[in-house]
């Protein structure tokens, strides 16, 4: 297939990347993704919705007190003000690509979940609001005409000229690497959980688009700061773990002993609606004397089939009811705050290379995110981003000697396994300094684990942990805590 070499490449597509080629418009856009239009990803698993300021007693102001709250003040102001602000636009566009966002006899539902002050969460679907908004974006995907989607497929290599994005080689099912020309390339590739033992992440988000961008020489920001969500399904399983939205601690569901006794009780001012990772904490803390840790949302009322069917479906494959039985959570890695540092536009350090989404850090969500915010900001951030891209109609010939650019080696399924013990025990909710130390030591040693591209990524989140030399937010270090 031959390009124009101005041709827009937008690897991933979950919210970000759909949002940023829609956006693009009416420049051609490139669509890459490895799963079928309308699945797979993150964006699928969400259940939580869109935070966004749209009550008469709520105010942009207040949500940016309570992101930045949540964030430990770690975040860059103008990027949380530019999220907060245009929240209720984001909505709207939303609605206009054919989301349809629950309600009630007051306009749009709002739920509340940690860290919020107020209540602010729209939802779609009940608590399967990733996968609503990403079917009605597909689908708008797949009727623009300037959007050509190759999935599935992924990328392999980027061939950068004088240091400048000059190309791809995208791989499909069965064919060779096709090599093609690209102008700029977005990276919406998601984050990174999948690195850890325990994760609410599937397997395609294993910091794949960071590595390759790290390899390309973009830098990296905020990478020691990796949010942990405290109620995974607790549950013996390979892969991910089910995760249990938090909307139902907004309910008002609780986090009990196993004695039945609240374990958020004088921990934290909000109690169970702490941003997550005081909660994520506290439940490891209990774990560690042997505590196992329940929610509780038997109390909760209302037809769940319909407000919650997605924590129904999933609880009633492990055999559980929730409307009579407590769930067993656990801590699972959840949501990466670093990633490629770029500024509000989307733009790396790497001439032509953007991220959008969690593979990029512009620091709204600081030292820690406040939930609900993760498909706003992707909703956000990419159309800003994709507005940008297409106002570049003139590209000045590129020049120099091409070379391309790949992620390195892999890790086979043996050693993956083993690095995610390592950083699940390393890289927690709470850390120790001599265990980060071991596990850079660790992989120094065992070239089949820190050679690879996977191992290499967690040695610069080893890093960054240890350089930073006071708790702050997700990262808390019983060493130097407070």
């Amino acid at each position: 297939m031959n390009l124009p070499a101005n041709r827009l490449v937008v690897v991933g597509t979950g919210v970000a990347g759909l949002v940023t080629a829609l956006s693009a418009a009416p420049r051609p856009v490139l669509l890459v993704g490895g799963s079928p239009p309308g699945s797979g990803g993150c964006t699928a698993l969400a259940q939580g919705g869109i935070a966004a300021a749209m009550a008469f007693d709520d105010s942009a102001a207040d949500h940016a007190r309570d992101t930045l709250a949540a964030g430990a003040h770690h975040n860059d102001h103008d990027a949380v003000h530019y999220l907060v602000g245009d929240a209720g636009r984001a909505v709207r566009w939303l609605q206009a690509q054919g989301v349809v966002f629950d309600r009630d006899g007051d306009g749009l539902q709002l739920g509340r979940e940690g860290g919020h002050g107020c209540s602010r969460i729209v939802h779609a679907g009940g608590d399967a609001s990733g996968q609503a908004l990403l079917q009605a974006l597909a689908d708008a995907a797949r009727r623009a005409p300037h959007i050509t989607w190759r999935a599935p497929a992924w990328l392999d290599a980027i061939r950068l000229c004088d240091g400048r994005v000059s190309g791809v080689a995208l791989i499909e099912a069965r064919t060779p690497p096709q090599e093609l020309e690209c102008a700029e390339l977005v990276l919406a590739t998601g984050g990174c959980g999948a690195l850890f033992a325990a994760t609410t992440n599937p397997a395609s988000a294993d910091g794949n688009g960071l590595a390759l961008a790290l390899a390309c020489g973009a830098r990296l920001r905020d990478a020691e700061f990796v949010q942990f969500h405290p109620t995974a399904m607790d549950v013996e399983q390979e892969g991910a773990l089910p995760l249990i939205t938090e909307a139902l601690r907004g309910a008002g569901a609780r986090l009990v002993d196993d004695q039945g006794r609240a374990v958020m009780d004088g921990h934290h001012a909000m109690g169970d609606l702490a941003p997550r990772d005081h909660v994520a904490r506290r439940v490891w803390e209990c774990q560690q004397t042997g505590t196992r840790v329940w929610l509780d949302a038997t109390p909760l009322k209302g037809d769940w089939a319909q407000r919650f069917p997605t924590v129904l479906a999933l609880c009633g494959r492990h055999g559980i009811d929730p409307r009579h039985q407590r769930i067993p959570v656990t801590p699972a890695a959840h949501f990466h705050m670093g990633g490629i540092a770029v500024g509000l536009d989307g733009s790396s350090d790497v001439p032509g290379l953007y991220a959008v989404g969690e593979v990029a850090c512009n620091g709204v969500h600081g030292a820690n995110r406040l939930a609900s915010n993760s498909l706003l900001e992707g909703v956000v951030f990419g159309r800003r981003l994709g507005r940008r891209l297409a106002d570049i109609r003139l590209h000045a010939p590129v020049h120099g000697h091409p070379r391309w650019v790949d992620r390195g080696q892999a890790a086979d399924m043996p050693a993956l396994r083993e690095l995610r013990r390592l950083a699940g025990s390393a890289l927690g909710p709470v850390r120790q300094r001599a265990r980060m130390r071991d596990a850079l030591d660790h992989l120094a040693v065992h070239p089949g684990l820190g050679h690879t591209w996977q191992g290499k990524l967690v040695v610069r989140f080893l890093q960054a942990a240890l350089q930073r030399r006071k708790s702050l937010g997700a990262h808390f270090c019983v060493d130097d805590a407070g």
